[in-house]
């Protein structure tokens, strides 16, 4: 599903007039109509004799309000108007509803900033509203809310009132979900002609609460276009690509590949562990742990499934230069390399995983440490001969970008974009509303996870389930999406069978198997 960001939104909304002949008026009728009919939906289709505030400013988003106001208060309700822009300040099809309204003798109150809101007839009027109507701003906001709108955003927000937002929460910023300084914390967001970016990143997505997409009668290619680089990952999609790859009946493990994780040191043996156990849960036929040869004993116990491999280490019982003649030699049998889980940072391990990103003749996961190790070479990963998929945290992305991890996390499209791009790689951004960037500048964002996975070991295990799916044959961006997806809900699942609280890694590697089988049935 395509998603869109405040610029592309604009240039659909200029196509469907100039291009296929479209009158912006209707585009308004039909988007106001659209509202009505979620707030009737939110009164369980009882809407006569029911208060409603329909909040507006000065825009098209107004528009939107002033025919949702006229459309409800024909089916009955009571509704009033409460205008934070004057008359002289409306133009075109905005202008014109508000017009209609009025000869309507429709209520409308003047605010002229937070203390006429807040005067006892106007606060009585918003306390009785069963519902909030935020027609304040759309898309098109870029720049901090303030004066009588950061007032009346904080009053609608203190009511604790149910409100429906026109588009997007006003305050939030559509392409990045940043907070501009202040925003409407919204129960549901009936968001028009197709989804809005910044209602599925954070924090944005918190402030949309449940999305409702209207049809305003757009032609359905300019939402479909191929020149829309922003996409949602989607339970259907998953399932697509998921179906393509059952297992013939004549399958043997060597069909599904072989993994090759390298990584631990002291103190670190779980995360290779994890990471391998995630690749055998999402499908690879076999996988092998190379790691330090001190270390071997102890993972040999450890695991039943997975095979391991000793490699030489350095003093500090770290993998070093010599490893990598070792894991040469290793990889030329093996469908797909993880590199980084518990490897641990030395000048040895920048060595080592420079020399094996050389020398590779099959995809890489670079994760943990290995991204630590590239990180002072981000450019120099174009050279790789074979596809990467890097998955750094926030504060991984930070490193490799040269930036704060607040800046990575206040557009986190834009630092996975930027990281993808000079690295020539596939880049999953992890944390909330993972984003999965290619370096010609398509994003895909995952809306699957929960805070049951802000505990150790959660990213070891995804980072093993991407390249178990690579290993199966997967792209590198589907294998990326696709584990972003079965991890995070394999988490929902978790939280669903047992609370939010609690989780560890290794609980995700039991669920995983039961996620793909209910995709590819179709049961999401």
């Amino acid at each position: 599903m395509k998603l869109a960001t405040a610029k592309t939104i604009k240039k659909i909304d200029h196509a469907a007039v100039s291009m296929y002949g479209m009158r912006s008026i209707q585009l308004m009728e039909n988007a106001g109509a659209g509202v009505a009919g979620v707030a009737v939906k939110e009164f369980g289709g009882r809407i006569e004799g029911r208060k409603v505030a329909v909040i507006v400013g000065k825009g098209n988003n107004a528009g939107d309000g002033y025919v949702c106001a006229r459309l409800l208060a024909n089916m009955g309700a009571r509704v009033t108007v409460f205008s934070l822009a004057s008359s002289n300040e409306l133009k075109g099809d905005c202008l014109l509803n508000e017009r209609i309204w009025r000869q309507m003798h429709g209520e409308v109150r003047s605010i002229a900033d937070g203390a006429s809101f807040r005067n006892e007839r106007n606060r009585n009027s918003l306390k009785h509203a069963s519902i909030v109507v935020d027609a304040i701003f759309g898309t098109g906001l870029s720049v901090p809310v303030s004066g009588v709108y950061a007032d009346a955003i904080k009053l609608i927000n203190e009511l604790g009132k149910k409100v429906v937002s026109i588009d997007i929460p006003s305050g939030i910023d559509a392409t990045t979900g940043a907070v501009l300084g202040i925003a409407v914390k919204a129960a549901v967001t009936a968001t028009m002609a197709m989804p809005k970016l910044g209602t599925y990143i954070y924090p944005g997505r918190e402030y949309a609460g449940r999305l409702e997409t209207i049809d305003i009668g757009c032609p359905a290619c300019l939402l479909t276009d191929e020149t829309i680089k922003e996409n949602l990952v989607t339970g259907r999609w998953v399932a697509g690509i998921l179906k393509k790859m059952r297992r013939p009946p004549d399958s043997h493990k060597g069909s599904f590949g072989h993994t090759l994780i390298i990584g631990g040191s002291t103190g670190k043996t779980g995360a290779p562990y994890m990471a391998a156990m995630g690749a055998m849960r999402a499908g690879a036929g076999l996988a092998t742990i190379a790691l330090p040869k001190g270390l071997e004993p102890m993972m040999s116990a450890k695991t039943t499934e997975v095979m391991t491999l000793g490699l030489p280490d350095e003093k500090d019982g770290t993998l070093g230069p010599e490893a990598a003649k070792v894991v040469i030699k290793a990889m030329r049998s093996k469908a797909v390399i993880c590199i980084g889980p518990g490897l641990g940072f030395s000048s040895g391990s920048t060595s080592l995983v420079s020399s094996i990103i050389g020398r590779a003749g099959a995809p890489v996961v670079i994760d943990a440490d290995g991204l630590n190790a590239v990180a002072a070479s981000v450019a120099a990963l174009k050279k790789a001969k074979t596809p990467l998929v890097l998955t750094p945290h926030p504060g991984e992305a930070a490193r490799l970008l040269g930036k704060d991890i607040s800046a990575v996390q206040s557009d986190r499209v834009g630092a996975a974009r930027t990281l993808a791009e000079r690295a020539g790689a596939v880049v999953l951004l992890k944390g909330a509303s993972s984003v999965v960037a290619e370096p010609d500048g398509c994003i895909y964002v995952n809306p699957t996870g929960n805070p049951a996975l802000a505990t150790a070991g959660t990213g070891d295990v995804l980072s093993g389930i991407v390249a178990g799916l690579l290993s199966r044959g997967l792209s590198p961006v589907e294998a990326a999406s696709c584990g972003a997806y079965l991890h995070g809900k394999a988490a929902d699942d978790y939280k669903t069978l047992h609370g939010g609280t609690g989780m560890i890694a290794t609980d995700l590697l039991q669920l995983i198997p039961s996620v793909i089988v209910r995709l590819i049935n179709d049961e999401r």
